[in-house]
């Protein structure tokens, strides 16, 4: 299992699980980052928060804490 957070710039992954609970997940998923998607890691800052992501043609920010709630293949 490896999470979202582990994912090296520039690698495009599918994500297969999304953790967590309630408002953090809905939060997540109203993203556009649910189950079966890809999601390319843009760019993550010098201190690993925030990561960026491209998703369904947009570019988003995540905390360090929310990826580690995405598991990815």
């Amino acid at each position: 299992m490896r999470t979202l957070k582990e994912i090296k710039p520039g690698v495009t992954v599918r994500v297969t699980k999304i953790g967590g609970e309630g408002a953090l997940k809905r939060r997540i998923m109203e993203m556009g980052v649910t189950k079966g998607t890809d999601v390319m890691v843009r760019k993550v800052a010098p201190l690993g928060d925030p990561i960026e992501i491209a998703v369904r043609g947009y570019e988003l920010s995540l905390r360090k804490a929310d990826a580690e709630l995405i598991e990815v293949e």
